[in-house]
């Protein structure tokens, strides 16, 4: 079953289930891949979907950061709830150290050296750890590796 299948059906069991933030959150997911694929005219595959599904949860977390800054935990509990909903279509997340052992591969395979090199490295790591590591840390990591 594809990714988009999946969430299709979880939309007809929220539904079902009377459950109003899975709802309105899958409903909200199937917007964005809609306007994703309205806008560059082609349909969507698994790995494009979980692009999109990253992209959110990391609005959903800037989002709840500002929130809590503003005292506003109504809000901001929305937002965690919205992303526990969304995280739940990413794959298995990587440990530190998992990430660290495909970071220091394609550094092996690249030959890279220095800062300089980074986006080779960088665009290496995300096509293997594409939705299973949040690439803000992998950036950090990678820096680490590279300095």
């Amino acid at each position: 079953m594809t990714l988009k299948a999946q969430i299709l059906n979880d939309i007809k069991t929220a539904m079902k289930a009377k459950d109003k933030e899975t709802l309105g959150t899958t409903r909200m997911l199937t917007a964005a891949i809609k306007q994703v694929e309205v806008d560059e005219r082609r349909e969507l595959d698994d790995a494009d979907i979980l692009a999109v599904v990253s992209k959110m949860i990391k609005q959903r977390k800037d989002a709840a950061d500002q929130y809590a800054q503003a005292d506003r935990q109504d809000l901001q509990e929305k937002e965690l709830t919205e992303i526990t909903v969304l995280e739940q279509y990413l794959p298995e997340q990587l440990s530190a150290d998992e990430v660290n052992a495909v970071i220091a591969a394609v550094i092996a395979e690249t030959g890279a050296a220095g800062m300089k090199d980074m986006g080779q490295v960088m665009a290496g790591v995300k096509t293997k750890v594409a939705g299973q590591a949040d690439m803000g840390q992998v950036s950090q990591l990678v820096k680490a590796a590279l300095s």
